[in-house]
């Protein structure tokens, strides 16, 4: 591939395509016509016609979609738009990963030197099918690359929903609209307080009461029910009166509708010239007012789920300095802190959603609150943190002074994965390495006890080359945490993900192991 000067890529089946725009033609001719016979797009022809011409624009622009490659750099072309893009403006080619329903969307993602990135139209991957055909695609690009210009990176960095590199927009949105509809609930709590308490002291009009207050009193009059409409599912119930009297309808809940027959004599109360209770002899349905605490309790739950995305926004900023494909730390510590503070926070909103503080017992309360969120959020920033395979260390009291390797007198089954599928490791069945009770390492497909369904890890061919964190390429199935250990397997490349203490304590136990079956051997080389 690397002597190929030039490539191009094109959509598959562009025959079928062009098909397909002919039909939309024609569909756009088969509408022109019925609309100038008609005078009116409200046609069926019509419709069908203006169908086939939407179908026939989105196969247009499929079909004319071209992406090459060459000395010149990369040259993106659709129905709106050209990119040309030298080489010298590119830092890296990379993989970007979309989220299907069912399925996992690869495209090539474009780094430029200034920052931005630029996802190409093609070459596009939408099942594991044509993964191989994609790849070939993006390697000969890559090769091109390599000649003409500078790649950063000497693998293919996997831009995942995890990776440090994704981008924050979503978060962002996420976290406005959340604090947004947070502050418009919080901002209805004294109207909803002062609504519900004026329902609350209202009393029967009088002959007493002047005309400019009737409105704030409650008046009485008396109507027939015509008929009752139920709603299904979410959909309102509906009262209608005889002869539209006073109204012609009133919304009511669903079982209020249920409550009363066509023909009930019933009593209206209406409050601010509403109707606020029907009253029959079998049955009563009144209108429910909000409580002013179930309004900031809403307020305050978006606020607490807005901390989510927030969280995700405070770790992509901590990770800033990681490669683009990098891991990040998960943001679920946070939830948990948040999902904590929500069982304090919500209770006191709901007692006392005007003055929180206003009484001995609610302000303890909201202090030994707050000191248990500071808490849980030190805890979930510690174990957010970035850390380096330098950073991690196993226990002292497991390792030999000697060797640095881990003497067991029992198997200590730890959980690791090799990520590629071995003799040892058959369709990435293992899930628990096990280490030491007098045997060699091997490979479980559970934690233990006893080493049934284990595969010996043949530890002689095995060579430690390198210990990094975990990356989009390394799939979504491995923790965020865990780190990765490329290992040698006489020539082939395998990847062990594990904790990072767990992951020293396997490393040196193959090393020890590797030493002890050829003595000869030295130490294998370790990075990170």
């Amino acid at each position: 591939m690397n002597a190929v000067p030039e490539v191009t890529y094109s959509p598959l089946r562009a025959r079928a395509l062009w098909w397909f725009v002919a039909l939309g033609a024609a569909g756009a001719v088969l509408a022109a016509i019925r609309a100038a016979d008609r005078g009116t797009l409200l046609d069926v022809w019509a419709g069908v016609g203006l169908l086939l011409a939407f179908t026939g624009v989105i196969c247009l622009y499929s079909v004319t979609v071209r992406v090459s490659a060459g000395p010149y750099g990369l040259r993106s072309r659709t129905l709106l738009r050209r990119r040309n893009m030298p080489w010298s403006d590119i830092v890296d080619l990379r993989v970007y990963v979309q989220y299907g329903r069912n399925h996992e969307i690869h495209r090539v993602s474009v780094l430029l030197r200034d920052g931005r990135t630029r996802r190409l139209p093609l070459p596009v991957s939408a099942s594991s099918d044509d993964r191989p055909e994609f790849d070939a695609k993006l390697d000969a690009l890559r090769a091109l690359h390599r000649r003409h210009g500078s790649p950063a990176s000497d693998h293919v960095p996997v831009i995942s929903y995890r990776a440090a590199g994704r981008g924050s927009t979503v978060s962002w949105v996420l976290c406005v609209l959340l604090l947004a509809g947070a502050g418009l609930a919080a901002w209805f709590v004294p109207p909803t307080a002062s609504t519900r308490q004026a329902w609350i002291s209202a009393v029967p009009c009088t002959a007493d009461t002047p005309a400019a207050q009737h409105a704030e009193c409650l008046s009485s009059q008396r109507a027939v029910i015509e008929r009752a409409q139920i709603g299904q599912g979410k959909q309102t119930s509906w009262l209608y009166f005889t002869d539209d009297r006073p109204v012609d309808r009133i919304g009511v809940s669903r079982e209020g509708a249920r409550g009363f027959l066509p023909g009930d004599r019933v009593g209206l109360t209406l409050w601010r010239g509403q109707v606020r209770e029907v009253a029959g002899e079998h049955h009563v349905w009144r209108e429910h007012f909000p409580d002013a605490g179930e309004v900031a309790v809403i307020a305050a739950g978006l606020a607490l789920a807005a901390g989510y995305p927030g969280a995700r926004l405070l770790l992509s900023r901590r990770g800033r300095r990681l490669p683009d494909d990098e891991v990040l730390p998960s943001a679920l510590p946070f939830a948990y802190a948040l999902v904590c503070t929500a069982g304090w926070l919500l209770p006191l909103c709901y007692r006392r959603p005007m003055d929180p503080l206003g009484s001995p017992a609610a302000l303890a309360w909201a202090a030994s609150g707050t000191v248990a969120t500071l808490g849980m959020l030190a805890w979930a920033w510690h174990a957010t943190r970035i850390r380096t395979p330098e950073a991690a260390t196993a226990p002292e009291a497991a390792m030999t002074p000697e060797t640095g390797a881990v003497e067991e007198q029992e198997d200590r089954f730890l959980a690791a994965r090799f990520l590629e599928h071995t003799e040892y490791n058959p369709n990435g069945f293992g899930t628990h390495i096990v280490l030491g009770g007098g045997g060699p390492p091997a490979v479980t497909p559970h934690p233990g006890p006893g080493r049934f369904a284990a595969r010996r890890i043949p530890v002689e061919r095995l060579t430690v080359t390198k210990v990094r964190r975990a990356r989009g390429s390394d799939g979504d199935t491995v923790h965020r945490s865990w780190h990765i250990a490329e290992i040698d397997d006489a020539g082939e490349p395998v990847r062990l993900a594990a904790a990072p203490a767990d992951l020293i304590r396997i490393t040196a136990e193959l090393e020890r192991a590797r030493r002890a079956k050829d003595p000869a051997a030295g130490p294998g080389p370790s990075g990170s």
